[in-house]
């Protein structure tokens, strides 16, 4: 009921522990609240928050608009909603160095369990589009240091995504990955790699987990989650995926409505009025105080 019993702290410990073991974590990308909760009830280990859902949620692209407060906001209402740790995409960390490390706190105090920034120039393109920019090593190493600095819990995860390899290739990418981490980055997010054997190269090049993003057309392929274990990747995402199928579905709905006048024939693809309660927990309100909670959960 309401919200999680887990604290954050313990998800950050919890999580850092499984990271640790190096098994590979799923971490589908939940576009709102309700989805978080169904990702951690068919048992993934963890929830995405991605900065291009976030953008789309709000009808924008993924080009650097939204803000801080836009972004802590919306992930402490995901966040809040599962037991699981939930990772967050920080975009370039909304500014400077001192922007980074307040960024870093305000997520900490959102409850979240970890976060990316990344190396691209401000404002910043889809991590898959072309025509990307990065910043020079400097930069991206200080963005690092700010956030290792701010940090006030040990176990909140602080990974560094580099987008060099499209814009200067593969020995780049290894190269300020091995600088990230030296800069205090818990993790490394290898944005667009092409295949598996890049994979391979930044596994061997460091000694921290790695993320793997599993987004549908882009410039990586789409690899099993037994093919990414199988190289030593730690986390793989599907940032937009749900997303992407709830909105071809909205929009298969409305061509229905357009062509037949009704929905009777999409009733079997809807999630069911007593799955939607289950998942809201409104058995768990009515028991609360039934003096005020007095009302039936229909089946």
């Amino acid at each position: 009921m309401l919200y999680s019993t887990t604290t954050p702290e313990d998800k950050r410990r919890i999580f850092r522990e499984r990271l640790a073991s190096g098994e590979l974590l799923r971490f589908p990308g939940a576009f709102n609240p309700l989805s978080a909760r169904l990702i951690e009830q068919k048992g993934f280990d963890g929830v995405y928050i991605s900065g291009a859902v976030l953008s789309a949620d709000l009808g924008l692209p993924d080009i650097g608009l939204t803000t801080l407060t836009e972004v802590a906001g919306r992930a402490k209402q995901i966040a809040r909603m599962t037991e699981l740790p939930a990772l967050v995409d920080a975009d370039t960390g909304f500014g400077e160095p001192m922007n980074v490390a307040r960024t870093i706190q305000e997520l900490e105090d959102a409850g979240l369990a970890g976060m990316h920034i990344e190396d691209q120039v401000n404002p910043k393109r889809c991590g898959h589009l072309d025509g990307k920019q990065v910043v020079d090593e400097s930069t991206a190493l200080k963005r690092i240091r700010s956030a290792a600095d701010a940090r006030r819990d040990d176990n909140f995860l602080i990974m560094a995504r580099t987008d060099i390899r499209a814009v200067d290739g593969l020995d780049a990418a290894v190269d300020r990955a091995k600088k990230l981490v030296d800069a205090g980055a818990d993790a490394i997010f290898p944005e667009a790699m092409r295949d598996l054997s890049e994979f391979e190269v930044i596994r061997k090049a460091v000694d921290v987990p790695i993320l793997a993003n599993m987004t549908e057309f882009g410039k990586s392929e789409l690899f099993t989650t037994a093919q990414l274990a199988d190289v030593g990747i730690n986390i793989v995402i599907w940032p937009v995926s749900l997303l992407r199928i709830a909105m071809g579905a909205a929009g298969r709905a409305l061509d229905t409505i357009t062509e037949e006048g009704a929905l009777t024939s999409k009733l079997d693809e809807m999630q069911h009025r007593a799955d939607l309660y289950e998942l809201i927990d409104y058995e768990g309100y009515n028991h609360f105080d039934t003096s005020v909670f007095n009302f039936t959960v229909a089946r």
